[in-house]
């Protein structure tokens, strides 16, 4: 390729992964069309091309599809309800504070504004939390566990993988929404599925075609200005 066709391809590829970023947001409500098992399969083989340490790629996935997913959602569910105690493999976050605490308070409110959720309304919040463990209703769910001797790093590059997961649904036309609210019921998830103890379970991710006329797909969140996220040293 010539130095003179460098640039406009550059900026093409730039201008596609740009308008991707920009479109993609977390699904909450999807129509009941099963994704055809070749598309599923073609992003899956996307997302194996996710850069990992050594190439080591130490993620394993997954993918429950049409019955598989109603009995999954039914029995998560039905547990949840019942108030047991969850667990999270990996470590969970610590109290928000500051400006963490401000995002994710105005990512909540986006939400509930949505679904016309009134503050203080806790019955109502229960119930759409509830939803989580539903799958908000998508066709299919996909369970990422990273290899457990690989410990943080092996939670790093399962990171990177849900990122090109996420990024490759976008771009075959589907909608996806990585959860930890699952993965915080991982000894659950772990019995049903048969998951062994070499495996931390990451994140769920329900994905399928969206829902666009339901309202609670109708908002979108804001992304922090550069200055607040990044330093630069030139000398």
């Amino acid at each position: 390729m010539t130095d003179s066709l460098i640039e406009p391809v550059a900026g093409e590829r730039a201008e596609v992964l740009d308008q991707l970023l920009a479109q993609r947001w977390s699904c909450r409500s999807y129509r009941p069309d099963p994704v055809p098992r070749e598309i599923v399969e073609q992003l899956l083989t996307m997302a194996q091309r996710t850069a990992s340490w050594c190439n080591t790629q130490p993620w394993q996935t997954i993918v429950l599809s049409g019955a598989a997913t109603d009995r999954f959602r039914e029995a998560l569910s039905a547990h949840v309800a019942t108030g047991a105690e969850g667990a999270f493999d990996f470590e969970a976050p610590g109290q928000y504070q500051g400006v963490y605490r401000d995002r994710r308070r105005e990512s909540g409110w986006q939400l509930y504004d949505a679904v016309g959720i009134e503050k203080g309304d806790r019955a109502a919040s229960t119930t759409q939390m509830l939803q989580n463990f539903r799958f908000f209703d998508a066709p299919h769910v996909a369970i990422v566990t990273t290899d457990a001797q690989h410990a943080t790093y092996g939670a790093v590059d399962g990171g990177l993988y849900v990122s090109t997961f996420l990024l490759a649904a976008q771009s075959l036309g589907l909608g996806t929404v990585p959860q930890a609210a699952v993965a915080g019921y991982s000894p659950f998830v772990r019995e049903y599925l048969g998951i062994g103890e070499d495996r931390k379970i990451l994140v769920t991710i329900p994905f399928g075609y969206p829902d666009a006329e339901h309202p609670i797909n109708g908002y979108r969140t804001d992304r922090a200005d550069l200055s607040e996220v990044a330093t630069f040293i030139d000398e």
